[in-house]
């Protein structure tokens, strides 16, 4: 019983090391442009959370350093991605980030920078924002 107590442990600290995720550079600012988007400090806070745990969970050997959120993007296009996600409200955050030698999880550039990378988020009735998608656009 010791024996697979033991084995048990061990598989459980290989995978939480194997599980390491991207992470955030050092002193990285979010960068919210002024503008009339009809969103709150709050709302948009709250969808760059969202971004900033997805990225620490999904991208492993990635580094982000910029995320900013842009009310210019457009209103018609966030109510294009709020539509063909069948929401009722859509935001898009944009980042950029490094890649290690590693090419994250094998579907990236090894040793590249992603810049606009895109996150498209998605709530209703002003509840949590939800990732829909992301990528290049």
């Amino acid at each position: 019983m010791k024996r697979l107590l033991w084995v048990w442990l061990m598989l459980l600290l290989l995978l939480s090391l194997s599980a390491c995720g991207g992470k955030l550079a050092d002193g990285m600012q979010v960068e919210i442009a002024e503008g009339s988007s009809g969103y709150s400090t709050e709302d948009i806070q709250a969808a760059v959370d969202v971004v900033e745990k997805t990225f620490k969970r999904d991208f492993p050997g990635c580094t982000m350093t910029a995320l900013r959120y842009a009310p210019d993007s457009g209103k018609e296009a966030n109510e294009a991605w709020a539509e063909q996600y069948d929401a009722e409200e859509a935001m898009v955050l944009y980042s950029d980030f490094d890649v290690d030698s590693s090419g994250g999880d094998g579907s990236l550039d090894p040793n590249s920078t992603y810049t606009d990378w895109s996150w498209v988020l998605v709530r209703e009735n002003g509840g949590a924002w939800k990732i829909a998608t992301w990528g290049m656009g």
